[in-house]
Parts: C-alpha cells; sequence; structure tokens
C-alpha cells in the first residue's frame, strides 16, 4: 500500500500551502542525491518527496487525492500520481528554491555539478465514456491514440551551441556586479542534441505521427471529470528526451433506469394501486445485474427500499454504496364505470381512509434519512 503524501512530508492535512512547499524543501535538501551520493535509500525518499509535493501542491490534485486518496491516480496500467523521472523532480527546484539552483537546468550546490536538462515530449489528452456499469465494475479499454514517435532512422548529434548541455549560461554586468543566468538552448531546445539525419517523413525534430493501440486499466468507482495519467504514452521527444503522458478524461454516460450520487444509486419503482394494495415483487435492474424487489402489501407512494450494497464500489475501497428503490404508486387518470363504481362504493369505507403511522416518515425525514 502506498505511502500517505502528507505523511512522507510529514505535515497535517490541513497544512497551508506555505507549509507543504516548506517541508517538501526540508526534505529535498536532506535527501539529495548529490548530498547522499550513491544511497538508494535517500534517492528514494527524495523521489517520494517529490512526488507528494507534485501533488499536494496542485490546487485540483490536492483536492482529488483528499477525496478518492491514492486511486485518483492510480488505475494500473502505468497510472501514477507522480509518475516522475529524476528530471521531471528537478525542474522543481526553481519554485522551491526562488530560481537560485538552476530551476529546469538542474540541481547544484552540493557539490554534485549541473546536470543535463532531459527534454520531456508533450502530453496528450483524451475522453473516455463509460457507462454506468463499467463505472461500477472497472473495465480495460483498448483505445487508438494518435502520437508522435521517433522516425525509425532517424540519428542526432550533440548541439555545437550548448555542448549538449541542453542549456547555455549568461553573463551580464549590472550595478550590482556580475549576474550569471541559464536558459534552455535556443538551438536545440535544451534536448542537448540537433538532428543528424532524418527520414523524408519526419517533422523538424526527427519525429513522425503513428497511430498506437494503448491498453487503460480503468478501477472501479471513478467519477465523471476524473482524470488518470497513463505514463510515456504521450507525444516522444526529439533526441534521448522521455515521452510525455497520455491523460485520460473519464465521462460517465447517462444511465436510462438508475441515477448516481456519489456512491449510491437511486431507482424509481412504478407500482399499480392493485400491486400496492395486495403486495407484489418486481424485478428491476441493477449494475451488478437484476435484482427481485418485495413489495409489502399496504406500501405508501414515497417509501425507499435500501438495498445495501447493490451502488458503486467506493475508488478509496471503502466498501459500496447503497441502491436506493423510490416506490411511486401510479394513480389512473381513467377508469371504466365498473372502476369508478368501485372505488365509489369505497369512499366511506375505513380501510380507505389515510391513517399514517409514526413509521409513516415525512418527505423531509425521508430526504434526510437518504442523505445520513
Amino acid at each position: 500500500m502506498k505511502e500517505d503524501y502528507y505523511d512522507i512530508l510529514g505535515i497535517s492535512k490541513g497544512a497551508s500551502d506555505a507549509e507543504i512547499k516548506k517541508a517538501y524543501r526540508k526534505m529535498a535538501l536532506k535527501y539529495h542525491p548529490d548530498k547522499n551520493p550513491d544511497n538508494t535509500e535517500a534517492e528514494e525518499k527524495f523521489k517520494k518527496a517529490a512526488e507528494a509535493y507534485e501533488v499536494l501542491s496542485d490546487t485540483d490534485k490536492k483536492a482529488r487525492y483528499d477525496q478518492f486518496g491514492h486511486q485518483a491516480f492510480e488505475g494500473g496500467g502505468g497510472f501514477g500520481g507522480g509518475g516522475m523521472n529524476m528530471d521531471d523532480i528537478f525542474s522543481q527546484f526553481g519554485d522551491i528554491f526562488g530560481g537560485g539552483f538552476g530551476g529546469g537546468g538542474g540541481f547544484s550546490g552540493f557539490g554534485g555539478g549541473s546536470r543535463q536538462r532531459v527534454v520531456k515530449g508533450s502530453n496528450l489528452r483524451i475522453r473516455v465514456k463509460l457507462t454506468l456499469e463499467e463505472v461500477a465494475n472497472g473495465v480495460e479499454k483498448k483505445i487508438k491514440v494518435k502520437r508522435k514517435i521517433q522516425a525509425p532512422g532517424t540519428t542526432y548529434k550533440t548541439c555545437g551551441t550548448c555542448n549538449g548541455a541542453g542549456q547555455v549560461t549568461r553573463v551580464t554586468n549590472t550595478i550590482l556586479g556580475r549576474m550569471q543566468t541559464s536558459a534552455a538552448c535556443p538551438t536545440c531546445g535544451g534536448a542537448g542534441q540537433t538532428i543528424d539525419k532524418k527520414p523524408s517523413d519526419a517533422d523538424a525534430q526527427g519525429l513522425k505521427v503513428a497511430e498506437e493501440t494503448v491498453m487503460v486499466k480503468i478501477p472501479a468507482g471513478v467519477v465523471d471529470g476524473m482524470q488518470l495519467k497513463v505514463t510515456s504514452k504521450g507525444n516522444d521527444a526529439p533526441g534521448n528526451g522521455i515521452a510525455g503522458d497520455l491523460l485520460v478524461a473519464i465521462q460517465e454516460e447517462d444511465h436510462p433506469t438508475l441515477k448516481r450520487e456519489g456512491d449510491n444509486l437511486h431507482y424509481d419503482m412504478y407500482v399499480s394501486l392493485p400491486d400496492a394494495v395486495l403486495g407484489t415483487s418486481k424485478e428491476i435492474d441493477a449494475v451488478t445485474g437484476k435484482v427481485r424487489i418485495k413489495i409489502e402489501a399496504g406500501v405508501q407512494s414515497g417509501k425507499i427500499l435500501r438495498l445495501r450494497g447493490k451502488g458503486i464500489p467506493s475508488i478509496n475501497g471503502y466498501g459500496k454504496g447503497d441502491l436506493l428503490v423510490h416506490v411511486n404508486v401510479w394513480t389512473p387518470k381513467t377508469l371504466s364505470k365498473k372502476q369508478k363504481d368501485f372505488f365509489e362504493s369505497m369512499k366511506e369505507d375505513e380501510h380507505f381512509e389515510p391513517k399514517p403511522e409514526s413509521s409513516d416518515k415525512s418527505f423531509f425525514e425521508k430526504v434526510k434519512d437518504m442523505f445520513s
């Protein structure tokens, strides 16, 4: 089981943005690879801290994590809340240390020298439509994606402008003294390499568009609008860069009879007046299959029958929601003379007089129970 992001940074769930940033800075300084050479345990803690900060420092990601935990980002098949390599991590330092440690160009200051900047390909975004049954049970989807890949036959050479560093350093004289700044190399765009040879069907970066089938494993209980990530299935980067990610946005389709509310499902059941009086049983569709409902004799319109565990699984693994069946007694609008005569004769019958009992809750009590 993955470690809680708040525990990794040693902060509480109610920590402010400043506290999150301070905690990450402290851990990054403590476990930085240049300060702990050949220490795999320190490097692992360094990566965990970076992954935790990547999520908790982003308002949207933090909100999803607080609601759904790690399941908000992890659905198997390459999903991950972080999925970061070391270059992704070092790109954070420009923000954390105010630009004093090289930002995207790498981290220095512990005697380790600067790191070569690794270029990452652009992300791709797709929308996947899911039925309510697929949401409830989880599903594995085969998705055709058009992404940029390195064209076969493309070769690269070291960039002559930055000598493979991916960045250029400039020294300028100011009234405060000599100032040194680093920026991505304008020739190679930070890749550290330029194209040596490329086939005719490749673009200026040595890439071409290809269609690929990607297997996307979607866990049960996902929510409409949730975004999952498949690592390294976005566009390739030129040279020795790393591929971007495929971001999968979930779109939940409407169900013809069931309405979702969180992990609970609602179903409107209509029963005839004779069935309400005499009692009956009816079969309805649930996301787990057919379910038979017993209607007691004398059921009142508005009664809610709760079927435990017949709803949507919690994406956090906290069990399943319920299926709430709302009973509606259907009153006929047209009657034959014989039927009218029957009901006329029953008007004064004591059995047809409303006599609500304490167990017959009001509408507001039913709504309160439904949400409790």
